[in-house]
């Protein structure tokens, strides 16, 4: 066999230092003379460092969960800031991220403990009711994680619990809810959330910080963990606390310190396909599209009033205290509770049904508005407290068919009067609930009505014995102003109560039992009396004060946009002080005495 002298291979070349490059790997002994069971806490190790690190990369390749790049963003962005704000639009899935944010911080955090405050708790709930067994359907290794799943809000037990000690709880955000402890706290819609109850009751749940067992060493004492906070929700207006918030957020960002800040608008639900374009083009292609609402809800935009702004937000806003809203029968049809139908006159109280006419349809010109307004004595009996419990508008629409509408509302709601704007198309409608009005559709025959406060007016009616229940309104530019410092002056001293937010609005509906069962398009029906009151609120900051050389208020839209709502409501309440007038004229008169009696 043929051989050469003095051969010998690469490695012992390399190992007598002949070639450097081609020196042979020195193994460590150390990691040699490991177990089995070392060795793969070693790994353990190394790859939960590079999961924290990299939060998203853990959701995909462990979870299965796919993550879009602006979502793998704002995971990554929660998990290395001590404080983060995400603002989005709606339809974008806050809740979601909030859900797998949790989960990913559970199970790569041992023992955390994750509290979640809302300002809509249903909605906070739905991180444990439905986001978190949606993402468990496609997680096998989730399902491991996982211990136990609680929907009871009312239970001291934590909602979600994992293996590894690590907890999530849903609280309400309430002044009972001080015995929770947290190592994170979730705000989720925290701009209806008390800014009190946040500092005072919500904060005070970041006591102590995660502890785990490597802090008892001393060469890992450096390495305590800051407590979290999270903010989530959409843009609402400038007065509230969230946008004060959101402004310590933007400043503490831009100096560099551990606050991340993110606001997507509608264009990343459209890029991300969990929204149409085409379903929003018709939502703003609607003749009764609120362009307000969309700037803040989608575009992610904060929204105040200009400084020439006759009516203030934070003075609307404060008004804005009634829950119940009056509906039509079939609403109320919806849910099977005989609790939920419509409220029973109560003692002296008395309702009125408002109309601002229009019979032409289309973006540049005004709708028909029919309001119910209830009014009740105040404490002292001396005035009305106003509330506006009902709203609809209707765009364009014959004569007859407006009048038979309002004589429908008037019958069911158990009016006692009528406001009629008889300017121009509704003297029209004056002329037909004048006359016996025929209700086919529910086989119903309505006598006439007259006017009780214009006897020219009156006299159109040719039915002597006619209820005089209609009250005939005519603006013009001196009585415009008196009905705006009215509905001002009724703002400032709170005598006017309107229907509250939308979100709020749904922590109430969802306590209805059933409604969470209902249709969208009967959740939206439901919903439809606190919309429409975020529409008229949204009319009347719209509305700037132009100067003149009479001394009055005059009011003027922005271009494009309307005030139906606004006039409907402020024409009413002008008629209601005539009428509250007359009714406490007795009391007042006797106040009066009294006070110069004792003058004297």
């Amino acid at each position: 066999m043929g051989s050469y002298a003095n051969f010998e291979v690469h490695r012992n070349k390399a190992h007598k230092g002949n070639n450097l490059f081609q020196k042979g790997r020195n193994y460590n002994k150390e990691s040699e003379n490991l177990t089995k069971s070392q060795r793969l806490m070693n790994g353990v190790a190394l790859w939960a460092s590079f999961y924290k690190e990299n939060p998203h990369r853990f959701a995909s390749e462990y979870l299965n969960i796919h993550l879009r790049p602006w979502q793998q963003l704002v995971i990554w962005g929660m998990f290395h800031n001590n404080y983060s704000m995400f603002m989005a639009a709606r339809g974008l899935g806050k809740t979601w991220i909030t859900a797998v944010y949790c989960i990913i911080r559970c199970i790569l955090m041992p023992e955390s403990k994750i509290v979640v405050a809302s300002g809509v708790l249903s909605q906070a709930m739905k991180i444990v009711t439905e986001k978190i067994p949606e993402i468990m359907l496609n997680s096998p290794m989730l399902k491991r994680e996982i211990f136990e799943i609680q929907s009871n809000s009312n239970s001291d037990k934590p909602n979600v619990s994992f293996h590894n000690g690590s907890w999530i709880k849903v609280v309400p955000s309430t002044e009972n809810a001080r015995s929770a402890r947290a190592n994170v706290l979730i705000l989720d819609e925290f701009r209806l959330i008390d800014f009190k109850i946040y500092k005072d009751v919500l904060r005070r749940f970041l006591a102590t910080s995660r502890q785990p067992r490597y802090l008892i060493k001393s060469e890992y004492s450096h390495l305590q963990e800051r407590n979290i906070e999270i903010f989530l929700s959409s843009c609402k207006y400038k007065f509230e606390w969230s946008y004060d918030r959101f402004k310590v957020f933007y400043n503490s960002m831009l100096q560099e310190k551990k606050y991340f800040l993110c606001g997507l608008p509608y264009q990343i639900s459209i890029m991300s396909g969990l929204v149409m374009k085409a379903q929003l083009q018709d939502e703003i292609n609607e003749e009764d599209w609120d362009n307000i609402s969309w700037l803040m809800e989608m575009e992610c935009k904060f929204f105040g009033e200009s400084e020439k702004a006759y009516f203030k937000l934070d003075k609307i806003e404060a008004c804005r205290r009634n829950e119940q809203p009056f509906y039509l029968p079939h609403v109320y049809n919806y849910v099977n509770n005989k609790k939920f139908a419509l409220p029973e006159k109560i003692h002296n109280e008395k309702r009125i049904i408002s109309c601002d006419i229009a019979t032409m349809s289309g973006d540049a010109n005004d709708a028909s508005v029919f309001s119910l307004i209830t009014l009740t004595p105040n404490k002292t009996n001396t005035a009305y407290i106003r509330s506006v419990v009902y709203m609809e508008n209707v765009i364009g629409g014959h004569t007859v068919y407006q009048a038979l509408k309002i004589r429908y509302l008037y019958e069911y709601f158990q009016c006692d009067y009528i406001v009629l704007d008889t300017q121009n198309a509704g003297i029209s409608i004056y002329d037909s609930l004048c006359t016996e009005l025929v209700d086919k559709k529910n086989d119903i025959v309505y006598e006439p009505l007259s006017c009780i406060n214009d006897e020219d007016i009156a006299k159109r009616c040719q039915f002597g014995d006619a209820k005089k229940v209609i009250y005939s309104i005519k603006g013009h530019e001196r009585l415009n102003s008196e009905i705006a410092i009215a509905l001002q002056d009724c703002i400032l001293r709170n005598k006017i109560r309107f229907l509250v937010n939308d979100n709020s609005a749904y922590e109430y509906l969802y306590k209805l039992k059933g409604f969470a069962t209902l249709s969208p398009e009967q959740q939206v029906e439901l919903l439809m009396p606190y919309r429409q009151t975020s529409a008229l609120v949204n009319e009347m900051i719209n509305l700037e004060q132009i100067p003149n050389d009479k001394g009055l208020v005059k009011l003027k839209e922005p271009r494009g946009k309307r005030k139906d709502r606004f006039t409907s409501v402020s024409y009413c309440n002008y008629i209601i002080n005539e009428i509250e007038k007359e009714d406490f004229k007795k009391e007042r008169d006797v106040i009066d005495v009294d006070a110069y009696m004792l003058f004297n």
